[in-house]
């Protein structure tokens, strides 16, 4: 059985981009992709708000990469290797291997999908994972918080969704950001 597991990279005051949408300032640096790379590797199945799989679909090129770090390049790897799901009702077909498109997301369809998985399984966009922490899905958070305060916009985490976390691990990067890592309790 997978867990399913949210990671968000976001401001100190809990935000994953701006109030103009602008998140340039969440650009991991090399020490924080590598982590990050990490914690992707186990994914076997990533789900994604239509946003959050657009934003993401530019990994399906390797050729993008060909000039950038080894990190970066190995994130796209990482990427293309795990299935993909994507949560819209207005995407009729999609640019990137191993994906397919539900319009809409139904918490029994993945409690089957985490039960069936021998890997481990992550939720990406705010808004898809307020959908799954409400129906009480997710099984771990990994919250990067960069050393930025932007005073509003998208926040990481659900309004009006208690959750209660215990704290698994924490880390510091020499950029500032820190890694939480709890257990939904």
């Amino acid at each position: 059985m997978g867990r399913l597991i949210y990671s968000s990279i976001a401001s100190l005051d809990g935000y994953v981009a701006d109030e103009t949408g602008n998140f340039e300032w969440a650009e991991p640096d090399e020490e924080v992709h590598a982590f990050v790379n990490d914690l992707e590797r186990p994914i076997g199945t990533h789900l994604y708000g239509r946003r959050m799989y657009e934003t993401l679909a530019v990994w399906e090129h390797p050729d993008a990469f060909a000039g950038d770090s080894a990190i970066m390049r190995d994130y796209a790897q990482i990427w293309q290797s795990a299935d993909k799901v994507v949560y819209s009702r207005t995407l009729t077909a999609v640019s990137t291997a191993k994906t397919r498109i539900e319009e809409e997301f139904d918490p029994a369809a993945v409690r089957a999908l985490k039960d069936a998985s021998e890997h481990d399984l992550a939720i990406g966009g705010p808004m898809l994972a307020a959908q799954a922490f409400a129906a009480g899905l997710v099984d771990e958070c990994h919250l990067l918080l960069c050393p930025i305060a932007v005073g509003g916009g998208t926040p990481s985490l659900p309004d009006h969704t208690r959750i209660p976390l215990q704290l698994l691990d924490h880390r510091r990067f020499a950029n500032g950001t820190v890694h939480l890592h709890y257990r939904v309790r």
